[in-house]
This record gives C-alpha cells, sequence and structure tokens, in this order.
C-alpha cells in the first residue's frame, strides 16, 4: 500500500473552504481513480497548515494518477491561499485501527529520519515499541507509519477519540518519543498536532 500527502500553508480563514473543497470536489473524483482507496485531511487552525493524503493500492496506480491529480492539487492551493504544495510519496509501512474515528478527532504527526539503509530497523521500532505502548493511551483511535525507503524518512501518525485524549497523551508520548528514537537510532525532525477534518481511508491493517 502506497500514500501520497499534500501539504499546503493556508490561511487560517481559508481552512473551512478549503476542506469543502477536498471533501465535495477532491474526495469524489479519486474515489473513482482505479487503485485509490481513501482520503485523510489534517488541519492546524492556527498555523494554516493543512496535510492531504491520499491511498493507493499499488504505487504503480499512485504514480499513474499523478497528471490527472495536479490542477486539482492546484486548485485546492487556490482556494486555500497557499503557495506551491508540497508533495511526498509515501509506502504504508504500518496501519493499524482501533475503532474508527469520530467528530473530533485529533491527530499527532511525528516526522523521523533515519540512515535508509535502517528503514527496517525503525519500522520494527514502531511496530514492537511505540504501537503497544500508545495503544494504551486513553482515547487512542488508530497508528500509522508511512516511510520513504530511499531518503529515510518518516512520519509516524497516531490519532485520538478527542482534543483532550490528544492533550492527555502529550507527556507520556514525548517520552515514549525519546525512548525509541534513542534504541533505534532514527532522529525526531518535527511533531505536530492536528485535526482530523477528513478520514475516509479503506486501507486493510498492515501491523
Amino acid at each position: 500500500m502506497y500514500a501520497r500527502s499534500v501539504t499546503m500553508q493556508a490561511r487560517p480563514e481559508s481552512i473551512d473552504a478549503g476542506v469543502a473543497y477536498v471533501r465535495d470536489t477532491v474526495l469524489p473524483l479519486l474515489q473513482d481513480i482505479d487503485g485509490c482507496i481513501g482520503l485523510s485531511m489534517l488541519v492546524d487552525r492556527r498555523s494554516g497548515r493543512c496535510i492531504a493524503t491520499s491511498s493507493w493500492q499499488t504505487r504503480e496506480a499512485m504514480l499513474a494518477s499523478a497528471d490527472q491529480l495536479r490542477p486539482i492539487r492546484e486548485r485546492g492551493a487556490e482556494i486555500l491561499g497557499a503557495g506551491p504544495p508540497q508533495v511526498d510519496e509515501w509506502e504504508i509501512a504500518v496501519l493499524h485501527r482501533d475503532h474508527t474515528s469520530r467528530p473530533g478527532a485529533c491527530v499527532r504527526a511525528t516526522w523521523v529520519r533515519t540512515d535508509p539503509a535502517q528503514a527496517e530497523r525503525a519500522i520494527d521500532a514502531f511496530k514492537m515499541g511505540v504501537l503497544p505502548a500508545v495503544e494504551a493511551f486513553d482515547g487512542f483511535c488508530s497508528a500509522s507509519l508511512l516511510v520513504n525507503r530511499e531518503s529515510g524518512l518518516g512520519v509516524g501518525a497516531v490519532s485520538f477519540d478527542s482534543r483532550e485524549a490528544l492533550d492527555r497523551s502529550r507527556e507520556h508520548a514525548a517520552g515514549l518519543r525519546e525512548r525509541v528514537s534513542r534504541d533505534a537510532g532514527f532522529e525526531v525532525v518535527e511533531v505536530g498536532e492536528f485535526e482530523l477534518a477528513l478520514a475516509h481511508l479503506r486501507v486493510p491493517e498492515l501491523v
């Protein structure tokens, strides 16, 4: 399974219009493209950062959609008042869902970097070190890990039922990041917290 993420720095006052565009225009279009298995959108209303991620059954299907989706992305950037979008392509290495997300769900995303030759070690660290710990967090909903094996970049995302559950987990999550990154030898690049504005994913369990 694969994913393409599109990151835009939007004007905060344009976020609702951007979410509506992705929900009402982009999602129906994606559902008609062979190989697409879902779409999610994260938004940070304070900073204006928005991340829309489409998921794909194969790398070939993801790559084949690029030209068709380019003008759709450009229109989304116009609506959001954003500059050129940042586009990243990933392998979906891990996905575990305790239950379907509900309205009000939030996500903590952690970007990491490792030696590309150590990508499997980082994936194993997420499966064996991170996943069992976050499953015990109050309000845990799901967790995923996207990786780019060529660059050594990855992003782990943990979703919670509510902003309150996300807030309660913050201290424990920080300790977990420090411990696992030290033991597995990867660098934590950035941590962001987001509202899960859209969650229409049909990605199967990947653990």
